[in-house]
């Protein structure tokens, strides 16, 4: 990815924004500079623009190596419950009185107080600076929800929704006290703050809810991963499984800063070597599309950490040591090695099962029969998985093109008119105008931005199930070739 040195050109008051924020941060101690070419942060980062690979980001400004300081955060510039409890006593007394409250909802609250204060808030140039909203799955309404299709992911968006009702209900009382403004105490701003929180706070020792580290979010995500193994020759399936990384518990090793007592700040280094003018990325660990929409609100389309999950009869989980979230089927379409292994077992006998469950468990195939059985087994679910969903991997690759097209038309009726006679059921019954515009009181320009609110967060959905279907298509050629593999030998 190359930048050009330039933040957006359609949005100079996005640039001016950015300069106000870097010379606020220069007062806290943060390296920026300013010139005519671009805003810079310490020694060799600058702000840029890339179109289609996440928008506003950080570029290198020159030669960059790997493991070299990309940045440094004061303490001071960081926000905490701490930073804010010691600058507040009224806050500080509040909380005190609800002591129930997990350590996220305070913080949440305290940053609700804070915005509170306006101008008052020695962050405030900070908070300007911060998205207007977010397309975290707590934000999706039942529209984007029903448009994910996928059982699992429906009720991943339900429960993120669920959560977060009771969670703002439970502090609801907490923030009359502390007399917020009303806007202040609605959900939607309640959701903006998860939101917040959710996808910009940066881990730190001393709070479990993290910490916002302003001008070290600016870096987009990339995600971790290894060296990329080779699954082209498929007669070498049997070793490649063995290659599944089984331990998902080691995402800590894999993000590129922290805070370092030390140094008193929080510091960001280069995980590889960058060229002139390319984006530098830091990765927050390790997410599959599904946990990137809940927690960050975005996707990616190639990711090398995601998991496609299908169904599966009771036995087949009773059959697994491993737990539900290690039988799945990565990107590239092939089955997890604890799903492979769950899968052969119970595709074995029952009466030799004790004798031969070794091989099963070890990753070794069992017989050419029982792999052959097994391989048809998940081609035929996935295939069923397809034909049984809404819409098409064709349908949703083309509904996703015309989202895109979006803004060629006059207004929003035109462009609903337009997909309703080319997709039908996904907008009988207007159902994206009543979604759009079903709430009272709203004027025509609030209306406007809920709108483009929904259709982002529908197109989210939309994509998020075509990535599901196209990786299900993956596993059902995957298969075939193992079986045609194994069938000539």
């Amino acid at each position: 990815m190359v930048g050009n040195g330039k933040m957006n050109p359609s949005s100079e008051a996005e640039e001016r924004g950015m300069k106000s924020l870097l010379k606020w941060a220069a007062k806290y101690g943060i390296e920026v500079s300013e010139s005519c070419s671009s805003l810079g942060l310490g020694h060799c980062l600058g702000v840029s623009w890339f179109p289609g690979a996440g928008g506003r980001g950080v570029a290198a400004l020159r030669p960059i190596s790997k493991g070299e300081l990309l940045l440094k955060v004061p303490k001071s510039a960081l926000i905490t419950t701490d930073s804010l409890l010691s600058r507040d006593e009224t806050l500080s007394l509040a909380l005190k009185a609800h002591p129930s409250h997990s350590s996220t909802q305070v913080f949440t609250v305290c940053l609700l107080y804070e915005i509170n204060k306006g101008k008052a808030s020695p962050w405030h140039p900070y908070f300007l600076h911060l998205p207007r909203s977010y397309s975290i799955l707590a934000a999706f309404g039942e529209l984007e929800t029903q448009a994910l299709q996928v059982d699992y992911a429906i009720w991943a968006a339900q429960k993120a929704v669920t959560k977060a009702k009771y969670e703002w209900e439970q502090a609801f009382t907490l923030m009359k006290e502390l007399k917020l403004k009303p806007p202040l105490l609605t959900f939607r701003a309640w959701i903006w703050a998860t939101g917040t929180i959710s996808s910009r706070t940066l881990h730190i020792p001393w709070d479990e809810a993290g910490c916002l580290c302003p001008v070290g979010d600016l870096f987009n995500y990339a995600a971790p991963t290894e060296d990329p193994d080779s699954f082209e020759n498929v007669e070498n399936w049997q070793n490649e499984h063995a290659k599944d990384d089984l331990d998902i518990h080691h995402s800590q090793r894999l993000t590129d800063g922290g805070y370092e007592e030390d140094v008193a700040a929080y510091c960001f280094y280069a995980k590889k070597n960058y060229n002139v003018g390319e984006q530098v990325l830091l990765s927050y660990g390790t997410y599959t599309n599904l946990e990137l929409l809940e927690y960050y609100g975005f996707l990616l389309e190639d990711n090398p950490n995601e998991k496609v999950f299908i169904p599966l009869d009771l036995d087949m989980y009773s059959l697994s040591c491993w737990p539900k979230e290690s039988l799945y089927i990565h990107q590239n379409g092939r089955p997890s090695f604890a799903l492979m292994c769950a899968l052969r077992l119970w595709a074995t006998p029952l009466q030799q099962r004790k004798s031969i469950g070794h091989l099963a468990y070890s990753g070794c195939p069992i017989s050419k029969g029982n792999e052959i059985y097994v391989m048809k087994w998940i081609g035929k679910k996935c295939d069923a998985l397809l034909k049984e969903m809404p819409t098409s991997v064709e349908e949703d690759k083309s509904l996703v093109h015309l989202m895109d097209k979006m803004e060629e038309y006059e207004n929003l009726g035109e462009w609903v008119k337009k997909a309703s006679a080319v997709f039908g059921g996904e907008f009988g019954d207007n159902n994206i105008l009543k979604a759009a515009y079903g709430v009272e009181g709203d004027d025509e320009l609030t209306s406007l931005v809920r709108t483009k609110m929904l259709i982002d967060r529908w197109k989210l959905a939309v994509q998020w199930r075509l990535m599901y279907k196209t990786v299900v298509a993956r596993c059902i050629s995957y298969c075939t070739d193992i079986i045609n593999s194994l069938s000539t030998q």
